[in-house]
């Protein structure tokens, strides 16, 4: 990056950063990361660490970076889980659900008014969970054919992990919608109605927001659709050779959220 776009990105009022292959791998904080959070507090930045995982809360979230010697307040994390939960809200207050997920998914959907129904859900909802198994999977497959609908976290296929790579929302979610012919819906990142609660969480127009990430099918093109700038970091599962595969491009390239700090 340029001097001058160093500048403008650093001038920007609100960050909104990808956590996992950004902040962080698994449970190893990337270099860089402890400087740039005491720079965001320090210059007075409105800063929203947003993830597609739908596994933990916002309070394991903050436990997870207090574990890593990072202290940030709980209001600073935005999940998949807490998007999914709003949107369902909105659609049918009151609603029920069958949930493959784990306890961050569920206690969103508590907080928002629904109740869990293995039985004649309105909402089938797949998220992350280590708990998957052909038994889940069987129920939510009648389920859906018997009329639930079907809704999945976020639509990453993989995520990243400490020693490699692990299947993600969309490779879970992939049984139910081949065997019931069913498309899911899917809320987290690139959905422009996630970057949407986002902007309203920061109280911030898109003009002086950034969104921070390292993967181009999620990060930037959620950042390029809601027409807010974007960081490319080359710290996670995108490198500088992928940029070819892809059609649409971000506003700027770092090798790690470290060039961002003064």
């Amino acid at each position: 990056m340029t001097t001058a776009d160093m500048k403008n990105i650093r001038a920007k009022r609100a960050f909104i950063c990808d956590m996992d292959g950004v902040l962080y791998h698994g449970n190893r904080l990337l270099d860089g990361t402890r400087d740039f959070i005491d720079w965001l507090k320090a210059a007075n930045k409105k800063f929203l660490f947003l993830t597609n995982s739908s596994e933990r809360s916002p309070r394991e979230l903050k436990e997870k970076l207090a574990r890593l010697g990072i202290q940030v307040d709980e209001s600073v994390f935005y999940t998949s889980a807490l998007a999914t939960a709003i949107f369902l809200k909105s659609q049918r207050p009151g609603g029920s659900a069958y949930v493959i997920g784990e306890a961050g998914l569920i206690n969103a959907l508590y907080d928002a008014g629904f109740s869990m129904n293995d039985v004649n859900p309105d909402y089938v909802i797949v998220g992350e969970t280590r708990g998957y198994s052909f038994d889940k999977i069987q129920q939510a497959v009648n389920l859906v054919l018997n009329g639930a609908m079907l809704i999945g976290t976020n639509p990453d296929v993989v995520g990243n992990a400490e020693h490699g790579m692990i299947p993600a929302c969309r490779a879970l979610t992939a049984p139910v919608e081949l065997a019931t012919r069913t498309q899911a819906y899917y809320v987290g990142k690139p959905n422009p109605l996630m970057m949407r609660h986002a902007l309203k969480k920061l109280g911030c127009k898109r003009e002086e927001t950034v969104i921070v990430g390292d993967r181009m099918d999620t990060d930037i093109i959620a950042g390029i659709e809601s027409e807010i700038d974007t960081v490319l970091v080359l710290s996670g599962v995108t490198a500088e050779k992928d940029l070819n595969s892809f059609s649409y491009r971000p506003r700027y390239v770092a090798r790690s959220v470290a060039e961002l700090v003064p």
